[in-house]
């Protein structure tokens, strides 16, 4: 199918950091065909420790919520996640996520400011750390500045990026509770995802997990997420603009990509008049034309985007 083919693509270039349409967007043309995957397949890649599962998509008001009992929430940052690997203590070894089963190795970067603390105090012989490494959302496209970076070779040009690591999951665990590996974390020198102030990077809304980490290993797991654990998210409505013109701009990546300028609308807070719009197969996809009624969401609260065409006129 098309669809698949398109869906295969955009998750590819989701992982590579340059994603070519809003979460909101992958997540309902993928629930219209049962698309499921956890990421990109990386060639060559190393395996992890232990698996990096996805997380299942619930959203509010639609369906039965997943949940009862003693649960944990916690924000969804929306970064690019990686895997912290220690031997006896040590940092070891730097995963991207990549399908989850194996990631690209970017141990090189080990010794930066971002990936600390270089020395854990464990009985374990070998210990995951999983987490989110984020940027501020005052950065644009901060999801992408983010992701590209673990691409960077240079371990000095990495470390003038506006970088922080933010830890979420322990494997293998002896603490009863989620709330106990958190403050494990803390204590061994991590950031995690209690920690006060993380409202200052893009979140893409919030996690619902199991208390009891017992529960939540007996909840089970599908080939692609645990049960114990939901991404909670709520669909937000656009505004309706008008597409005045499309104009054409060069990245710092030295990629060039169209612009809607549309009729100047108020999305949240912000007065928006420029939006993106991906690529050329973006728009003819959307049927898009000068003069036709858009629908404007603002992606992660930050990025104008146009997500559709709202008029029949063809």
């Amino acid at each position: 199918m098309e669809i698949i083919k398109f869906l295969e693509y955009a998750t590819k270039r989701y992982v590579s950091g340059t994603p070519v349409m809003t979460d909101a967007e992958f997540d309902k043309l993928a629930d219209s065909v049962n698309f499921k995957t956890v990421g990109a397949s990386v060639q060559h890649g190393v395996e992890h420790t232990s698996r990096m599962y996805s997380l299942q998509k619930f959203y509010i008001g639609e369906g039965e919520y997943p949940f009862s009992g003693n649960c944990v929430t916690t924000p969804k940052l929306d970064g690019a996640a990686v895997a912290l690997t220690y031997f006896k203590g040590s940092l070891v070894r730097v995963l991207t996520r990549g399908d989850g089963k194996r990631g690209q190795d970017i141990s090189h970067l080990i010794g930066s400011r971002v990936f600390i603390p270089l020395l854990i105090d464990t009985d374990e012989v070998l210990v995951q750390i999983i987490g989110e490494v984020v940027a501020p959302k005052t950065i644009e496209n901060a999801r992408n500045y983010a992701a590209g970076a673990l691409n960077l070779k240079d371990k000095a040009e990495f470390n003038e990026r506006d970088l922080s690591f933010v830890a979420y999951g322990i494997s293998p665990s002896s603490n009863a509770t989620y709330e106990e590996d958190m403050d494990w974390l803390l204590h061994s020198g991590f950031i995690n995802v209690f920690a006060p102030g993380l409202d200052i990077f893009p979140q893409d809304g919030k996690v619902v997990r199991l208390s009891s980490n017992k529960d939540f290993e007996a909840a089970g797991y599908t080939s692609t997420h645990p049960k114990g654990a939901y991404a909670i998210k709520e669909r937000k409505a656009g505004v309706e603009s008008t597409l005045l013109d499309v104009i054409w701009q060069v990245g710092k990546s030295g990629v060039v990509s169209p612009v809607g300028l549309i009729e100047p609308v108020k999305v949240g807070d912000a007065v928006v008049s420029r939006a993106t719009l991906h690529n050329i197969k973006y728009i003819n996809e959307l049927n898009l034309e000068i003069g036709c009624k858009v629908e404007v969401v603002r992606a992660g609260d930050i990025i104008p985007r146009i997500v559709r065409r709202i008029d029949t006129k063809k």
